[in-house]
Formats: structure tokens, sequence, C-alpha cells
């Protein structure tokens, strides 16, 4: 008996031996287990159902290097299908991986499915979320963050400490209860609370804030300067995030360098991410307040919900105090520090949003007066099986004047093109946008309608690259990208509310000519789901988790050997 455990203890000692130097002879493997479920919390001194990974609400760190490779096992505990998406992660030449319902088959309640993705020459900020039926109103979410290589310099002194801050409007409504308000076509209201890491307000005013709401403390030491990656996870409002008395020093906005440019405050989007350096500077005679306000809202009502969390100094005198924590001034955009100079515009799309609207005795929101309808075959499964009829390739490339309708209907973008996208704000709120597979130049504001003369206003030589951009009601925002990444790309609305009932497009690019080393071949483990559901292995094959390491980077080949071992190696 003793021989047989030493035998088979040597067994799996040699197994991890050859599995870590098979992972890391090119570039490093990283494996987590996530298991998304409900758990019970506060946010708000109320109990409520949210949605947590491994318990955590937020969501753990995802914390990895430029070109890591990441497996990502999920196990759905909720009792609705689950997608998880990567916000601002690029997906370079793997579509198969993004997480929404144009790329992917929802994961099933009670199964696994195994994202495997590499962060190709990114670095930076982002955050992942799930992306179905409203379910980042309920949690979900938690921080990517993508470190520089050693042999990469970066253009700052390296912090003594690094922080994730998420900022989020938060209602005491379930996700469910929220998206079908959206369905009967009711506004959101003001959100009853604002968090800070999934944490409600310190109580800076007693006939405002209840007593006993838990709250989050940062703590910190004098004199060190610290990197706060901060995100805006919520639905639908735009945060002015500053802390007291002290600089944010911008120099990242989602995998980005920007300008170095200090600022006391900055307002921050809905799924939006920035990195500043701050600096532990003051005297410490009190803790200090960390505020999230919102911005661009008119009622007197949103004054209670203002987000403050604290900031404590390690020699800290007192209790924070004395502050006014209503939102600060609007802030300029941030420069970036890439130069793209001259370019050629190979493909023009002028998109104009609507408030929502009924269509066909159902509330929607539109881009170009269509509405997305998600077919039950997701568009890349489609595509790579050549299905006819789930989506068209016939968006326009600008408002038809028709009625409005529902439609699956995508962008042709052209590869290795480069494609100018107008977003016009019909609506009387912030909308903000993201694409999906890419980072994009934000070259152009203002408010009023964009004609062609706008051109002349762009800045066409140091606007940030980012993935996510703000446009303001009544006003147009313009970005330009460079289609080099091949896949079927998600352009959407970043707002829940608009997003839920339609307001998003697909870019489909297409390499002409066929070769793997542009797109990745359709994974082993795809879900399959509409009219390719016969594909669909059974149920207990799909829940197997394998570790895959390749032993052939270059043709994608993967040697796999079954999960009989704990492969979450950190």
């Amino acid at each position: 008996m003793l021989s047989t455990l030493l035998s088979v203890s040597l067994f799996f000692s040699l197994l991890l031996i050859s599995l870590f130097n098979c992972a890391f002879a090119g570039d490093p493997y990283v494996f987590y287990d996530w298991k998304v479920s409900y758990v019970t919390a506060s946010p708000f001194g109320v109990k409520q159902q949210v949605i947590a990974v491994n318990g955590q609400f937020p969501g753990p760190i995802l914390n990895v290097t430029t070109n890591w490779n990441v497996v990502v096992n999920i196990k759905n505990d909720l009792d609705e299908p689950l997608l998880l998406t990567w916000n601002g992660i690029q997906q370079r030449k793997n579509s198969w991986q993004d997480g929404v319902l144009g790329t992917n088959c929802p994961i099933p309640a009670g199964w696994n499915w195994t994202y495997e993705f590499q962060v190709k020459d990114q670095i930076g900020s982002f955050f992942y979320f799930p992306s179905l039926s409203f379910q980042r109103a309920s949690g979900g979410y938690g921080g990517i963050t993508i470190n520089n290589r050693d042999v990469i310099p970066v253009p700052f002194g390296t912090p003594d400490g690094d922080i994730t801050i998420f900022i989020s409007d938060w209602y005491t409504k379930s996700h469910k209860d929220l998206r079908e308000d959206v369905e009967n076509g009711k506004d959101l209201g003001v959100p009853d609370v604002i968090l800070f890491n999934g944490l409600g307000p310190y109580r800076y005013d007693q006939a405002l804030v209840p007593d006993g709401i838990p709250y989050h403390t940062i703590n910190v030491e004098p004199g060190k300067t610290y990197r706060l990656r901060v995100h805006n996870v919520g639905i639908a409002t735009s945060l002015n995030f500053r802390i007291q008395n002290h600089n944010l020093l911008l120099v990242e906005t989602e995998g980005s360098y920007t300008v170095q440019q200090n600022y006391t405050n900055m307002d921050i989007h809905v799924g939006q991410s920035y990195s500043f350096l701050v600096t532990m500077d003051q005297n410490a005679s009190s803790d200090y307040y960390m505020v999230a306000s919102p911005r661009f809202v008119n009622s007197s009502a949103w004054a209670k919900a203002t987000g403050v969390a604290v900031l404590h100094y390690s020699n800290s005198q007192g209790p924070a105090s004395g502050w006014n924590v209503s939102a600060g001034a609007a802030r300029p955009n941030p420069q970036g520090s890439f130069r793209y100079g001259q370019i050629t515009v190979t493909d023009v799309y002028v998109l104009h949003n609507r408030p929502a609207e009924l269509i066909d005795g159902k509330w929607r929101t539109t881009l170009n007066d269509i509405s997305y309808l998600a077919p039950s075959t997701p568009l890349k499964l489609a595509q790579q099986f050549n299905i006819p009829g789930v989506y068209k390739i016939d968006f326009p490339n600008r408002p038809m004047n028709r009625p409005p309708k529902v439609d699956t209907s995508i962008i042709n973008g052209t590869y290795r093109g480069f494609m100018e996208i107008i977003f016009q704000n019909n609506d009387t709120t912030v909308q903000n946008y993201h694409l999906d597979g890419y980072a994009f130049f934000v070259v152009g504001m203002d408010y009023g309608v964009w004609t062609e003369n706008s051109r002349g206003t762009y800045n066409k030589w140091d606007g940030v690259a980012r993935s996510t951009t703000q446009v303001f009601p009544g006003a147009w925002t313009a970005i330009l990208v460079s289609l080099d990444n091949v896949g079927i790309w998600n352009l959407r609305s970043q707002n829940l509310d608009t997003w839920y009932l339609g307001q998003e497009v697909y870019v489909n690019v297409v390499n002409p000519e066929i070769t793997d080393k542009t797109e990745l071949p359709v994974p082993d483990n795809t879900i399959y789901c509409g009219v390719l559901s016969s594909l669909q292995k059974p149920v207990s094959e799909s829940q197997v988790f394998q570790c895959c390491i390749p032993y052939h980077r270059k043709k994608n080949n993967f040697s796999c050997i079954h999960r009989i071992f704990d492969c979450s190696f950190h």
C-alpha cells in the first residue's frame, strides 16, 4: 500500500514538473478556476442577491503580464445562461473567446466552459463582466491587470503599491427586476447608491447616509506613491472621481499610456478605465475622502447618490470630514502619447442613436434605425459553418430616414483598412460606446450635428487610444480604428439599458487570403447552439475541464490531460 502511494506521488510530481516545463517553455500560462454564483450581500444596508466570482464581490483580479496565455475555467452556478467578456482585451486573432452573443453560445446553468486566450502585446487596466441579461447590474465583474514585461520600459517610476478601484451606480433591485423595467419602457431612475469596490458610502452626511453602512477604506503609507486603477463598472451613470487634497497624475487609459498631467478630478464614464499615480504627500491630520459622484444629471434627487470611500494614512490623526462631496468641474479629454500622423480612411460610418421607442410593440433602441436582434446561432459560428440566413452584411453607413426595425445586420469592415466612426447622440443622456477587439483613437467631439466640415476640428496628432468613449447628449464623437484584427467584433453601447434593448452592431473583419496566420481555428471545446445544436457534445463531456498545454505553439496544436489535480497555478 505504501509503495503504491509513493508511486502515485512520484507520478504526480513528475507530471507536474513536465507540465510546468512544457507550459513555460514559451510565453507563460496562468490557470484560473472560477465559480460564478449568487451570494448575499448588503452594499447599502439591505440584504440582496449579488453575483460573485469564487464568493467574492467584486470578483478576483486577473493579474498577468504581456503575452501571457490565460486559461479561465468558468463554472456557471447561476440559474440562467452566462458569458463573461473581457472589456478592452483585444483577443488578437481570437474572437472565439470574446464572450458575447455574436461569438459564443451561452454557458448553460450548471455547466463549465474554459476560456483560453493570450493578452498579446497589451498592457494596462481592464475589467471583465457578465455580458448577458443585464447581469452586470448584480455584479460578476472584476479587474484585469496586464503588467509590462521587464524588458519593456515604463514611462514612470515603479509605484510603491497597486490598487484597483471599482466605482458604480447600484440599485437594490435585482438585475432581473431591472431588465423587466427596461423591457416595459420604465426609466432606471436615480440609483440607490454609488459603490466603491462593492461597498456603500462612508457616512459623510448623517441625513443622507444611514448608520451602519459598511464602507471601503484604502490604507496607505505617508510619502509613498500608489498606482490607482479606477474602473466605472456601473449601469448608466457617469461618475466624477477625486480624492480630497490629492492630485491625480493620469498615466494610462485602457491600455494606452497618456501624456502625463495632474488633475484634481476626472470624469469616468460607464465602461471606462484609468490609471493615476497618487502621492501621499499630506500631513495626515485626518483621513481623506475619496469620492465618486454622478455627472450630467439635473435632479436634486441625485444628491443622495454619492459614493464616498476613505483614504487612511497609517499615521492619520482622525476621521475624514469637512469637504464638499458634490461633483467637481468637467475635465478635458486626456491626450495620447502615440502620434499616428496622416492616414487614409477606407470606411466611414455615421451612427445615429435615438431614445428607446416602441418597435412592433416592444421597447427597443437603435443605431441607424436598426435594433440588433441576436440570432440563436452566434454570427461567428454561422460564418465558420457557412450557415445562410443567420445575418446580413448590409448595415447602413448613415441613417436611412426610414421606420426603425429589428434586424440582424452587421458592418463589413475592410481588413487592414482604416475605419472612421462618428457617434451622433440624439438621446438625452450620456451614451458610451465600446468596440471589442481593438483600441481606437478618439479624434474629435463637439456639440451639435456632425458634418463633413467637422473633420477640420479633429485631433490627428495625439488623440488618446482606448476602447470606450463617451458621447454627450446632443453631441457627436469621432473615432478612427485600424482594422488589423480578423474576427467578428461587438460594437455596443456600454450603458446597460440601451445595450439590452438593441443598441449594438457587429463589425466583420475578414482576411480575403485563406490563412491560419490571421485567425485561430474554432476551439475544440466550443459550445454549439441554434441550428448547430446537433454538433454539441454530451453534457458530461462538455463539463470536463482540461488543462491544455501547447506542444507546438505555431501550429496551435494542444496536448491535453484531463484535470486530475488542481492546475490553478497562480
